[in-house]
């Protein structure tokens, strides 16, 4: 009796746990795969409508909890199956007693919070069934405009385009490419289509296709005595935007175009979405352009468009005018928003193994390019695949990493294994579990590390800015958790350590000592510095300690008490590390994590641009390349219907 007076007293006072939960809510509660928010928001939505059955209460709070874990629906066909691999602490639900489907969607139907269909029926109901999907209302909204409206530029009428000049273009713009004539048909695509995808993954060309799209679309404005396009760059986060204007500036100064194109590339600035949208006083979720405002631009370019939401992603497509082009960039195999949603994966579809374009498109995209063109028919009478060129040539890194990353895009853990031990002269793999090779076994980690932050030292307390930069983008560890054994906390504060031992006047206890590496965790539009930045504290005349950023091939200087949201930075996570390369990547994989998947490591391999070292278990391995995200969206089933 006290035991359990005891456990009811423990009950009381843990957030996690809801005390108006019963049945299987509780169950579920209890074990961890249903919050306390989860139950509370089911619970106060079925008493509005005086709804007490509990399959239903259950299918709610099951529904709440989808977009946390990044679904934008829960189906209730398969949660049984598929619930025990999200559960962030793996639990035994063998012995949870599930309700049987079709009785829970008969129950669902006759519920006043659940509307039936995929029609506007019933407008202002929480809740969406189709099937055996569960949607929150907005997010099937949102599921259903960003399909519709992205199909009403697919499908409208084609840019008025001179032919003859963009063959022209093309040849030019083109001439060394070195055969890769998929970046040409990417070009061709994005000028002849109003919605265009360039994807791919890093180093196969996509900023450099993107800066001679824009060109290839003002040569027509001239052709055709109309002014040039009004282009707009955009990211959905601040470095992300930073790296795309450096990329797409860097690529107008070697372009063979004329001084007035060169220019108008060279005046692009890049911004975030949200600054794209612009704000709405009073709001924060909707934006100061939408259907009813629309944007100006007769061109919209996003770049990492994998981590953009479908929240986001709806937001921006309803903005864009009907006459205008939307062009989305980004790698599919990359890590997903942290929000609801896996848009351009969806987007992109089956198009990632195999083009898929109509056979009239073709013919037209083969005409201006003079490449014949490898693509199947689509599945019915989809269209969207007819702007969607999935580039595949790696001009960054080695064969060796570039062969792992593909074994790892496609899901095969042999193949995967085999590239580690194929190329020794690029990857480095240690299979051991992170936490036992730190008694010594480590050194092929330890001592990169601790030489690039000598020479990041080094050069700081020299004064050489530039050269403290160089040294800090040599070499990177990452991680897949912030926290823990095996997380960043961890490693950098065991990193610093290997540095006082090599520095013996290293002071760790000054905030800002000379030669601290820096990451930059919030944007600040002030300073111009985003989310994801790295800089380094280097010494200054007289004393003096400065903080110094690259921008643009310049070095920015600022007093280090300017900076806001900083921290140290030796290891970071791998989601972090998304839009950034760095000479030499350290992987470190946890032996077992539910985060560890096929996009985390097909993300973190690719960080690399000349030497990978990855400490892993092979069942590690094996386990985050047999396990790809599975985020439930039907976005891709709208734009491509049943494959």
């Amino acid at each position: 009796m006290i035991a359990e007076l005891d456990r009811a007293g423990r009950d009381r006072f843990d957030q996690q746990l809801a005390g108006c939960a019963t049945g299987l809510l509780r169950e579920l509660n209890n074990i961890g795969l249903l919050s306390a928010a989860d139950v509370h928001v089911a619970s106060r939505m079925a008493a509005l409508v005086g709804e007490h059955r509990e399959p239903v209460r259950l299918a709610i709070a099951l529904a709440v909890r989808a977009p946390r874990l990044g679904h934008v629906f829960v189906d209730l066909d398969t949660i049984r199956l598929t619930a025990s691999a999200e559960h962030e602490a793996p639990a035994d639900l063998s012995t949870v007693i599930w309700p049987e489907v079709a009785d829970w969607v008969h129950e669902l139907t006759a519920c006043d919070l659940v509307a039936v269909g995929d029609d506007d029926s019933r407008p202002g109901t929480p809740l969406r069934l189709l099937g055996s999907r569960l949607y929150l209302d907005r997010y099937w909204r949102e599921e259903r405009r960003i399909a519709t409206d992205l199909q009403r530029l697919i499908d409208g009428d084609p840019p008025q385009i001179r032919l003859d000049v963009l063959a022209d273009g093309l040849a030019r713009l083109f001439a060394d490419d070195g055969g890769d004539a998929r970046q040409s048909l990417a070009a061709a695509a994005g000028v002849l289509r109003r919605f265009a995808v360039v994807a791919g993954g890093p180093g196969t060309g996509k900023t450099t296709t993107v800066a001679r799209i824009v060109a290839l679309q003002a040569e027509q404005a001239a052709a055709g005595g109309s002014r040039p396009p009004l282009v707009a760059l955009a990211a959905p986060t601040g470095k992300a935007a930073a790296r795309l204007q450096e990329a797409v500036h860097e690529e107008a100064r070697r372009l063979p175009v004329g001084d007035d194109i060169r220019d108008l590339l060279l005046g692009l600035a890049a911004v975030t979405l949200h600054r794209l949208l612009g704000r709405r006083p009073g709001s924060h979720s909707r934006f100061g352009h939408d259907r009813e405002n629309r944007l100006a631009h007769d061109v919209v370019i996003v770049d990492e468009t994998s981590m953009v939401s479908l929240s986001l992603m709806a937001r921006l497509v309803e903005a864009i005018r009907p006459e205008a082009r939307l062009i989305l960039v980004g790698d599919p195999g990359q890590l997903a928003s942290i929000e609801a949603g896996v848009v351009l994966s969806d987007i992109v579809g089956p198009a990632a193994e195999r083009l898929r374009i109509n056979p009239a498109v073709r013919s037209q995209l083969s005409a201006v390019t003079g490449c014949e063109v490898a693509a199947a028919a689509p599945p019915g009478d989809a269209t969207v695949g007819d702007g969607i060129i999935v580039l595949s040539r790696v001009h960054r890194y080695g064969g060796g990493i570039a062969r792992l990353a593909d074994a790892i895009r496609r899901g095969d853990p042999d193949r995967a294994l085999e590239a580690l031990g194929s190329a020794p002269d690029e990857i480095t793999w240690i299979a051991l579990d992170v936490e036992a090779a730190l008694a010594g076994e480590l050194e092929p980690v330890r001592v990169p590390i601790v030489r690039c932050g000598a020479g990041v030292i080094d050069a700081a307390r020299a004064g050489k800015a530039r050269e403290a930069l160089a040294a800090l983008a040599q070499f990177r560890l990452l991680c897949a958790h912030r926290h823990g054994p095996d997380g960043v906390s961890s490693w950098t504060v065991r990193v610093q350590q290997w540095l006082a031992e090599r520095f013996g006047d290293l002071d760790l206890e000054q905030r800002d000592y000379i030669g601290r590496p820096l990451l930059v965790t919030e944007n600040d539009y002030e300073l111009g510095l985003y989310n994801g930045d790295t800089g380094v504290i280097v010494s200054g005349c007289g004393g003096d300690s400065w903080a110094v950023f690259e921008r643009g091939g310049e070095v920015s200087r600022l007093l280090p008490l300017r900076l806001g949201a900083v921290e140290t930075v030796f290891a970071m996570t791998i989601h972090k590390s998304q839009g950034s390369q760095f000479e030499t990547a350290a992987v470190l994989l946890p032996a077992t994590s539910p985060i560890l998947t096929r996009e985390l490591l097909y993300t973190a391999v690719t960080r690399a641009r000349r030497r990978l070292i990855l400490v892993a278990t092979e069942e590690a391995v094996r386990t985050a390349v047999g396990r790809p995200i599975a985020r439930a969206s039907g976005l891709r089933g709208r734009l491509w219907g049943d494959e």
